[in-house]
């Protein structure tokens, strides 16, 4: 899965960017289109963010009242823009899914050895739930294994299933991958797609597991046991599978740290357990424990709704560049002091409302772009990425002429900042765009701040990364301009801690003028791509250098 210094932005070809209380330019507008720039303003960016995220569209969750408000609102934005229908005559891609309502029977999960019993409480504790479409899951014994990491990747020498039949039984996991704890494992501490939880959940299911149990760590994970409970307290969103949901295992689900340590001691293993788990050749170790798992499921199948729209490019409009933002977020949930819309400001009113500014950049650009330009909000990316699933698995526009995705997600709204981060740096050639276009602002590109989080993985650009397309998912940097550090620790505090909360909202905290400078950057990025007939690719290391490879027919 924060900002507010107002930079004074160029009304003419030529005018210099400068920054407010007198400091100097930092800008070289060389090969800067300074009237399309111009056009992206903080007062109209300030008031879809507001109005996107006030408690009137009820948090944007995938079917509510919500969605229907939210789609509705992007389709006149883009309207209102000129903007032409992105899929045929349609601003509308439509999505097929399924909300699934799991609710345990037995709201504790009691965990049997031959000592005694360990007992967990629903969301305190532990959070499960099946994305199988049957009305009752009831499993009345099923023995424990702890798989470590629960990994099978056989390009890094490692099998944590090797010699392991957990047919019927559950699965204890660990988040995260070995390369976070020993740099000379995996890919060191840039996580790779075997450190996320999809994919141990998807690896249980191959190896025939009834069920599996992530352990919680709040670091490991990236973020607390808050967002866990928050995101599974109430019901999920899957994609509409021909099986109905057959090829997962029956439950999944996650077991906060101390549960663990407790079940632990209940089998007797020794709390070491997890650390001897981070070696090579470790050997999955079954507890000696045995659970019940009983789940009542209601599910619906329904519609939501991908936001389409473009520019065309031209010269060379079968060729797009799309740019990406998510939509959605919780709805209303859990109540905090009253408060029970999360209204995810943020995450992702923020880049939902950047597709705008960058729409009538575009559109006010000197010189029109000769590809076509792609603007994509997308549903269901808090429920597991669904929206770009669904859109890279029927795209709309070839991928062979699909140029690159441009995501946006989670602007910081802390301040203007001197580098910009790219999140899984070294992946594709979008990153020599995003060097020239950061010079062009007197700006620098660096790689993300924490690489263990798995970032590259966790937003709507992985979908197309998947497919061979490449993807830039890209933010603000950690070298705030801003002298003033009481200021800014002060905002640092008062920001902290509103991922997928209810306290995700815009207040006199957000800094909106270094939001301001990325969207400026992103749309340069673009601009750019678009003047040129070259195709990126990923980088000769990158693990999906194949893909893209084959998309472009080498």
């Amino acid at each position: 899965m924060m900002k507010k210094n107002l930079l004074l932005i160029p009304a003419l070809a030529g005018v210099l960017f400068s920054c407010q209380e007198g400091k100097q330019d930092r800008h070289n507008t060389d090969g800067l289109d300074s009237t399309a720039l111009s056009a992206i303003t903080e007062d109209t960016y300030r008031a879809h963010v507001i109005k996107l995220s006030s408690d009137e569209f009820l948090g944007r969750k995938p079917f509510t009242k919500g969605d229907t408000l939210t789609v509705q609102y992007i389709e006149q934005q883009f309207k209102d823009l000129g903007l032409q229908p992105g899929n045929g005559e349609s601003y509308f891609q439509e999505v097929p899914l399924v909300e699934i309502a799991s609710e345990p029977k037995h709201k504790t999960l009691t965990f049997k050895g031959k000592s005694g019993t360990v007992s967990a409480n629903h969301l305190d504790d532990y959070v499960i739930g099946s994305r199988r479409l049957q009305d009752d899951i009831d499993i009345p014994e099923s023995a424990l294994v702890f798989v470590g990491f629960g990994i099978v990747a056989p390009e890094f020498d490692w099998n944590d299933y090797e010699g392991l039949d957990v047919k019927g039984k559950t699965v204890v996991a660990m988040v995260s991958d070995p390369g976070r704890y020993d740099k000379s494992l995996f890919k060191a501490d840039t996580m790779t797609y075997y450190g996320r939880w999809k994919y141990k959940y998807e690896e249980a299911a191959r190896q025939g597991a009834a069920g599996i149990l992530l352990i919680h760590e709040t670091e490991a994970a990236s973020y607390g046991w808050n967002v866990v409970r928050s995101g599974w307290s109430g019901p999920q969103l899957e994609l509409v599978s021909e099986d109905d949901g057959a090829s997962f295992a029956e439950f999944e689900g996650w077991i906060s740290n101390e549960t663990s340590k407790k079940l632990f001691q209940l089998a007797g293993v020794s709390p070491d357990i997890m650390e001897e788990a981070k070696k090579p050749g470790f050997k999955a170790v079954p507890l000696d424990v045995t659970t019940s798992v009983g789940i009542h499921n209601t599910f619906r199948k329904s519609t939501s709704n991908n936001v389409i729209a473009k520019i065309e490019g031209s010269k060379r409009p079968e060729e797009v560049i799309i740019y990406t933002a998510h939509w959605d977020h919780l709805g209303v949930g859990e109540s905090v002091d009253g408060d029970a819309i999360y209204n995810g400001a943020i995450d992702n009113a923020a880049g939902v409302s950047a597709l705008f500014e960058i729409a009538k950049a575009f559109q006010a650009a000197q010189v029109k772009p000769e590809r076509s330009i792609v603007f994509l909000a997308v549903t269901a990316e808090e429920e597991g990425l669904l929206g770009s699933a669904y859109y890279s698995q029927h795209p709309i526009y070839p991928l062979n002429k699909t140029i690159a995705n441009l995501n946006m997600d989670a602007f910081s709204a802390l301040g203007a900042t001197k580098d910009v981060s790219v999140v899984g740096i070294g992946q594709t050639e979008i990153e020599d765009y995003v060097e020239k276009s950061a010079a062009k602002f007197g700006r620098v590109m660096k790689g993300e701040s924490d690489p263990t989080s798995g970032g590259f993985y966790r937003s709507d650009h992985f979908n197309f990364v998947k497919v061979g397309v490449p993807g830039l998912f890209m933010g603000a940097g950690s070298e705030l301009l801003s002298s003033d550090t009481a200021d800014i620790e002060r905002r640092r505090e008062a920001l902290a801690g509103r991922y997928h909360t209810v306290m995700d909202e815009v207040d006199e905290n957000w800094d909106f003028g270094g939001i301001l400078e990325d969207i400026r950057l992103f749309f340069d990025i673009g601009y750019t791509m678009s003047m040129e007939s070259t195709f990126p690719n990923f980088k000769a290391k990158s693990e999906f250098k194949e893909l893209g490879d084959k998309r472009l027919g080498l």
